[in-house]
């Protein structure tokens, strides 16, 4: 952890900040190893540039800071946080200075209270600054996240056989999280996208009360955290055989997924992966029907850099972990996305998702 903060406090100074803000999340968490929730009780950690990192915080909390190194400047329910943030922001001198801030995850409430306490103070957005610290995985990093992939694909092969038709696709997601959590996960890396028949050509779909029905194409988009980290799978199950349309859609979506986890290599842009897996889909005639980027980074969040999308020029480099899931959407009938999570190599790339991409049967 010591290390991480002086990486980023050398890169904040580098770019003129004097200091770092951060709120419960994952850059927290990324720099320092601690956890909090989201709350009324606004938490944030305070880096200088030149002074001791501190963090104001509830005193029920007080004991990760002790754990962490952080000086804590705590406060009560009773009391309120007022007075701790007008001392950690007269003790840090943050009044007319540069605060590298996350503007993704820094709310209004944070912002507004250190805006008070520190006249004058200048919030810069730094998720750049904190992305280019997170975005090549070390080798733990990468066994945490091959442990979430495995532990997702394992709950995915003993959730299948329980699926039948009649059942809704809420009740499927249902089950779906309890393989995940029997199986090892600490949590979902997100709420599970189950959606049947025509619902399949929603990308987001929420599961409903819809019914699995004989002939129906299920999208299926789910992942597991692990020691922290996400996995992002999404598979195709198929109630009776795979057979009409929806069977050569998922054959060009397989080829456009098989196009694009062919095109990861260090020292491409980003943006020849999603070219890659867009031109098969394009050649078969159904481009408009692709309206999504190909991949996002994968990592302590599900959403993080490098997008994996046209006009992204960032060049991919060992160590970045990403999604690849090209996908066709037919309204009215129904979708296919094949999703693999993928690191750059040295020499290319490595998918770190092994499940079968073929459509997993269900009998009618």
């Amino acid at each position: 952890m010591n290390r991480r903060i002086a990486q980023a406090l050398a890169a904040a100074e580098s770019v003129g900040l004097d200091a770092l803000a951060l709120v419960p999340g994952p850059n927290l968490l990324y720099l320092t190893g601690m956890s909090f929730s989201l709350s009324e009780r606004p938490i944030v950690a305070l880096l200088p540039v030149d002074g001791r990192p501190s963090i104001v915080l509830p005193e029920l909390e007080a004991g990760k800071a002790e754990v962490a190194g952080f000086d804590a400047f705590t406060y009560t329910d009773e009391d309120g946080y007022a007075f701790a943030y007008s001392q950690a922001c007269a003790a840090l001198e943050l009044a007319d200075v540069r605060v590298g801030v996350e503007f993704l995850g820094m709310r209004l409430l944070e912002a507004r209270t250190i805006q008070r306490f520190a006249p004058s103070v200048e919030l810069i957005p730094g998720d750049g600054l904190f992305a280019q610290l997170r975005i090549a995985k070390t080798a733990e990093e990468l066994d945490a996240m091959r442990r979430a992939v495995r532990v997702a694909e394992e709950a995915f092969l003993a959730w299948v056989p329980m699926l039948q038709s009649g059942m809704t696709e809420r009740e499927a997601a249902g089950l779906l999280v309890g393989a995940l959590l029997s199986g090892g996960a600490e949590r979902p890396a997100f709420d599970p996208i189950v959606a049947g028949g025509p619902r399949g050509s929603l990308p987001h779909a929420v599961p409903g009360d819809r019914v699995f029905q004989p002939g129906d194409w299920i999208v299926v988009d789910w992942g597991a955290v692990v020691g922290g980290y996400c996995s992002d799978l999404t598979r195709v199950v198929v109630v009776g055989e795979p057979v009409g349309e929806m069977r050569k859609i998922h054959e060009i979506v397989l080829a456009a997924n098989e196009a694009g986890r062919a095109a990861v290599a260090p020292g491409r842009d980003a943006q020849e992966v999603d070219a890659a897996a867009r031109a098969v889909i394009e050649a078969a005639g159904y481009g408009p029907q692709f309206f999504h980027r190909t991949g996002h980074g994968l990592g302590l969040q599900v959403h993080e850099p490098p997008y994996i999308v046209s006009g992204n020029q960032r060049l991919l480099a060992p160590g970045m972990t990403f999604t690849v899931e090209p996908g066709i959407y037919l309204p009215g009938v129904g979708g296919v996305r094949i999703e693999d999570d993928v690191v750059v190599t040295s020499s290319g790339g490595e998918s770190l998702t092994t499940l079968s991409r073929a459509p997993f049967v269900v009998l009618a």
